[in-house]
C-alpha cells in the first residue's frame, strides 16, 4: 500500500456499492486518495483486490451504507440500483447516495422520488469521461446544490472535472443520453463505413489518418451546427440539404451494390427527405434538428 493509499483521518468515509469495472475504478480512486472505502458486490469476490488495497468488504448492502455518510452506487442498470437501494433502504435514511449509473431524466427523476420519501439525500450522477482517477474524467451531478458543495471535496478525489448542473435531478442524465446519442451514432457510423470500405477492398487501417480528419470536421461543424439550432436560422448558403440529399443517395447506392445494410444511413436520408418536403431543400443540414419529433423541447430545456 502506497502512502497515498493509507487512510486518512481527514478524509471522509465513502462506500461503493457494485464492482463492476466503473466501481472498481471509483472505490480505487477514493481509497488512493486517503479515505476509509467499504465497499460491497453481490458477487464478494470482486472486492478481492480492492481489499488488498486496504478497502473493507461488507457482507450486506445495508452493512456497506451504514459504514459512511457518502454513498455511491454505480451498477449496471437502474433497475439494479433499485434492488440494491431497497436491501438498504433503512441503513441509507439520513445518508447521501450519489447514484452514477447511467439511465434517463425520468429515472434519476424517479430514484430522486423514492430517496425523498424514505429520508435519502440524493444526487444523480453521470460519468462522461470514465477516466475516474486522472485529470481526464469528466463527471456531472444534478440535484441539491448544497448537497453537492457538501460532499464536492469527496468527490473531487475522482479527479478530473466535476460539475453540478442543476437542482432538477434529471439534468445530469438528461445530459449524458444527449451525449451517448452522439457517441453511440458516430461510432456505428464509423463501423459501417469500415464495412463499406472492407467492401471495396480498403483496410481498415488504411482508412484511420483520413477518418480521424473527417471527425474533426465533425468537431469544428458541432458549434456552427449548435448556433443554426439554437438560434432558429439555417443559412444553406454554404451547402444545403437538396445537395446532402444527392451525398446520401451516392453512398446508399454504393453500400446497396456492396451488399450491405443501408439502414443506418438510410434513417438520415428520411430525416433530410422530410426537411425538403416541407420546403426546406435551400437550408442548412442543421435544419434536419426540426425534423426529429422531440427536437424542439430538447433544445429549449431550461438551465436549470
Amino acid at each position: 500500500m502506497t502512502p497515498q493509499q493509507a487512510t486518512r483521518d481527514d478524509r471522509a468515509p465513502v462506500t461503493v456499492l457494485g464492482l463492476g469495472p466503473m466501481g472498481r475504478a471509483l472505490a480505487g480512486a477514493f481509497l488512493t486518495n486517503g479515505h476509509r472505502t467499504t465497499v460491497w458486490n453481490r458477487t464478494a469476490s470482486k472486492a478481492d483486490a480492492l481489499v488488498a488495497k486496504s478497502a473493507i468488504r461488507a457482507a450486506t448492502a445495508a452493512e456497506a451504507v451504514a459504514a459512511s455518510d457518502l454513498v455511491i452506487v454505480c451498477v449496471l442498470d437502474q433497475d439494479a440500483v433499485r434492488t440494491i437501494v431497497e436491501q438498504a433502504a433503512e441503513s441509507l435514511k439520513g445518508r447521501t447516495l450519489v447514484n452514477l449509473t447511467t439511465g434517463t431524466p425520468e429515472q434519476a427523476r424517479a430514484m430522486a422520488t423514492w430517496a425523498a420519501e424514505r429520508g435519502v439525500d440524493y444526487l444523480d450522477g453521470a460519468i462522461v469521461t470514465p477516466a475516474i482517477g486522472t485529470p481526464a474524467a469528466r463527471l456531472f451531478y444534478s440535484g441539491p446544490e448544497d448537497l453537492y458543495e457538501a460532499h464536492r471535496s469527496t468527490l473531487a478525489s475522482l479527479g478530473g472535472t466535476h460539475t453540478h448542473l442543476g437542482t432538477d435531478a434529471a439534468r445530469a442524465a438528461a445530459y449524458d443520453v444527449s451525449l451517448l446519442d452522439l457517441f453511440w451514432t458516430a461510432a456505428t457510423g464509423y463501423l459501417h463505413a469500415l464495412a463499406l470500405a472492407d467492401a471495396q477492398g480498403i483496410a481498415a487501417k488504411d482508412l484511420t489518418v483520413d477518418a480521424q480528419g473527417i471527425v474533426g470536421l465533425v468537431r469544428d461543424l458541432i458549434p456552427v451546427l449548435a448556433d443554426q439550432v439554437e438560434s432558429r436560422r439555417y443559412p444553406g448558403d454554404g451547402s444545403n440539404l437538396v445537395s446532402a440529399a444527392a451525398g446520401i443517395d451516392h453512398i446508399i447506392d454504393a453500400t446497396k451494390a456492396s451488399g450491405l445494410d443501408a439502414g443506418v444511413l438510410s434513417a438520415a436520408r428520411v430525416a433530410v427527405l422530410r426537411a425538403i418536403e416541407a420546403g426546406h431543400g435551400d437550408d442548412s443540414f442543421a435544419r434536419v434538428v426540426e425534423m426529429f419529433g422531440s427536437a424542439q423541447e430538447t433544445v429549449s430545456m431550461p438551465s436549470s
